[in-house]
């Protein structure tokens, strides 16, 4: 068998292997079902709770060739490709790394084309507090008149350090910290 990192072997992926966030995927599951789902998330907690996969998780739900829905298939092309990390119209950003205003400019760019493959473009946007000012502000546009066809997702462990002006444009999810039971369950 192949070596693989406990995080990546034990990492959720579907809704419901997700433990320890029923608040948060009951209203997910819900909005995707209704047709609701908003332009902009913003999911912020510790480290380790889960963020990051859900993200990808509602990127697999967004675009899965039977959805949208809240049981992606998890076989389809697009499905594979999320999970592979391989998706062109599903893009992961490291907002430590990338955080200044030319990087949200290109991204601004992006945003205008339609997506190549899938129902929409995802950008998920790791770490997004590591933002500059300036980098916030040339989002915040982006954010005010959204194409149809995008999804953000931003992830933060420092919520405060989030504008207000970007915050009052997404919808907020509060992950927390997962009880060592629900942990040894899981392993278990």
């Amino acid at each position: 068998m192949e070596y693989m990192v406990t995080a990546r072997r034990w990492r959720p992926q579907s809704f419901d292997e997700v433990v320890g966030q029923d608040h948060v995927i009951r209203t997910l599951k819900n909005a995707i079902t209704q047709g609701r789902v908003a332009h902009a998330f913003i999911f912020s907690g510790p480290r380790g709770v889960g963020k990051t996969s859900v993200a990808r998780i509602l990127a697999k739900a967004l675009n899965c060739e039977t959805g949208p829905t809240p049981e992606p298939c998890q076989k389809c092309t697009n499905c594979r490709e999320i999970t592979g990390g391989s998706a062109i119209d599903v893009r992961e950003i490291d907002g430590a790394s990338n955080r200044g205003i030319d990087e949200i400019r290109e991204l601004r760019e992006e945003v205008k084309f339609s997506p190549v493959s899938s129902r929409f473009k995802i950008y998920i946007i790791d770490e997004v507090h590591m933002l500059t000012k300036e980098a916030f502000n040339a989002l915040l546009k982006t954010l005010e008149e959204p194409p149809r066809h995008v999804k953000f997702i931003f992830a933060t462990t420092e919520i405060h350090k989030v504008p207000a002006t970007i915050l009052s444009r997404c919808q907020s999810y509060e992950f927390h910290m997962i009880p060592i039971g629900l942990i040894s369950q899981k392993l278990g």
